[in-house]
């Protein structure tokens, strides 16, 4: 906790797992967590966009997170869930679902207990690594959610997301 004048400042962070690894993203960033729904696919979408879902009227893609971060794509358990986040496209707010395996908790993380990304040398792209949160004697990674996708993903998912929006109008 950062203590500004009479207020005191909290990172809280959902934390999540793929493949029995814990990730991180700010709670800031997070709409809701809901249970796995049907996922309706949409065709020549890339591989790690699994489909869309019609969340109270509106069209949101769900990506797999797992195959973004170079893993086996999630397999469907009575644990997987799907995070609503709102992610930042080209300065426009964006809700997007992000399978995981599972949700753990929200928990509150000092700054102090961030440690920066690991410097993976010059051909690794870590921007999408917030930073390292330690927790007893291990760490989780906190991502930054805007960077996961690169601008030509979100441009993918942007195009079928407006297709999909388009089908369900007709």
């Amino acid at each position: 906790m950062d203590q500004v004048g009479d207020i005191v400042r909290t990172d809280q962070y959902l934390t999540f797992t793929l493949a029995e690894e814990t990730f991180a993203i700010e709670i800031v960033k997070v709409r809701e967590v809901i249970d796995y729904v049907h996922l309706t696919r949409v065709p020549r979408m890339p591989v790690f966009l699994r489909g869309v879902i019609n969340l109270r009227g509106s069209v949101v893609p769900v990506i797999d997170l797992r195959l973004i971060l170079s893993m086996p794509a999630v397999e469907k358990t009575v644990d997987t869930c799907i995070i609503i986040a709102e992610v930042n496209m080209d300065g426009e707010p964006l809700h997007l679902g992000m399978l995981a395996d599972s949700v753990q908790e929200v928990i509150d993380i000092d700054p102090s207990q961030i440690d920066p990304p690991p410097r993976l040398g010059s051909m690794l792209n870590t921007e999408f690594i917030r930073g390292m949160g330690k927790r007893g004697e291990g760490f989780f990674i906190i991502l930054n959610i805007d960077q996961v996708l690169s601008s030509d993903e979100m441009a993918g998912i942007e195009a079928v997301r407006t297709v999909a929006a388009s089908r369900a109008a007709a």
